[in-house]
């Protein structure tokens, strides 16, 4: 009976009160959590989308998944509720890089509207939007506003 009562009460609990994380409302984070070189010092600076601080691109450590997306982009916006269940999952860090926007404000309130919850990096020259690639090499994808992907 004790054990009834305690399931019922969680249950109740659970399903009147959600529990709201960031990820439920999205939030700028800031990059100071983004795994970088130290020993890397040139190379394309990009501004992070909290206009706090700035990390070297080619300084971005592992491991992470790195997405480089546009809000205009409509693959970008289909892989994002997968982004949202890897974040949650704990495992792998994620950062973002927002490319060929109109402005850093659009960009925010993207990241507001996909109740995106990882740190974001803005770019302003579409450097890296026009390729990623592994560390052999190999283009792994890319998308351009250009292109009309």
């Amino acid at each position: 009976m004790k054990r009834t009562l305690i399931a019922l009460v969680s249950l109740a609990v659970t399903c009147f009160f959600p529990i709201t994380s960031q990820a439920a409302t999205g939030s700028v984070v800031g990059c100071s959590s983004i795994l970088v070189s130290k020993t890397v010092t040139k190379g394309i600076s990009l501004p992070c989308l909290d206009n706090k601080s700035h990390v070297i691109y080619e300084a971005i450590r592992g491991p992470v998944v790195v997405n480089v997306f546009g809000s205009w982009c409509e693959p970008c916006n289909q892989e994002i509720p997968h982004f949202l269940d890897l974040q949650a999952m704990h495992k792998v860090s994620i950062v973002g890089i927002d490319v060929e926007e109109t402005n850093m404000q659009a960009g925010r309130n993207f990241v507001m509207k996909k109740k995106m919850t990882w740190p974001i990096l803005f770019d302003v020259t579409s450097y890296s939007g026009s390729f990623w690639t592994w560390s052999t090499g190999y283009l792994v994808y890319r998308c351009s506003r250009k292109s009309g992907l």
